[in-house]
């Protein structure tokens, strides 16, 4: 046997191995397959079963109040008045002054949180404030935490646009009264007791001090 066709032999071969390598790596394709097509998104509103409704309860309030409660109707009044206005940030926004205020009444500080207390609040805070002094009394003070918060009423005064919310607290905290002496009176050191309170707060809509005014409180 010549060179020549030993050589195309050899080269017949290799071809043959390297059809079936291919085939056993990247398969085998029958008859004409036309160019892949991406599967069309399906849009929500032709899933089956799917409806889109428009003009719906504002999960922000219903979530919050009762959807046909006074309160629902005054926290959209609310909302149509300043519509950057929103329930859920309210609420996240009086968990914050509730600590804030609590521990300034506590520890005697309430110059620090002047701007979050109506006139008649702030006098009676103060009063508390400087009798404790008078009796030579101090506080230490440490804030757990708010283990609920919630709207219990709203109302708003279309004319005057003024809003007013009242809010549901059940806090928790370490409070120790000491006397003159350094002796303990109220409390004790690493135990902590829940409180309940029922605060107002009011504000202008659409004014320009975004601040909420502790105006009432209560049990």
């Amino acid at each position: 046997m010549n060179s020549p066709i030993l050589q195309l032999l050899v080269l017949a071969g290799i071809a043959i191995f390297l059809i079936l390598r291919l085939k056993s790596v990247l398969g085998t394709r029958d008859g004409f397959e036309g160019t892949p097509r991406t599967k069309p998104v399906e849009r929500a509103a032709e899933r089956h079963g799917f409806e889109v409704i428009e003009g719906g309860p504002d999960r922000d309030i219903t979530d919050n109040v009762p959807e046909d409660s006074d309160a629902a109707a005054a926290l959209a009044e609310m909302k149509r008045i300043e519509p950057d206005f929103g329930v859920t940030d309210f609420l996240q926004g009086a968990r914050g002054a509730y600590e804030m205020i609590l521990m300034a009444f506590e520890r005697g500080t309430l110059d620090e949180v002047t701007p979050f207390l109506s006139p008649d609040v702030y006098e009676a805070f103060a009063e508390v404030v400087d009798a404790r002094q008078q009796q030579g009394l101090t506080v230490e003070a440490e804030f757990i935490g708010t283990r609920h918060i919630s709207i219990a009423d709203a109302r708003f005064d279309a004319d005057a646009r003024r809003a007013e919310i009242d809010v549901h607290y059940v806090g928790e905290l370490i409070t120790v009264v000491r006397n003159a002496n350094g002796e303990i009176v109220e409390g004790e050191p690493g135990r902590s007791k829940r409180q309940k309170d029922s605060w107002t707060y009011e504000r202008i809509m659409g004014a320009g001090d975004p601040n909420w005014r502790l105006v009432a409180t209560g049990e």
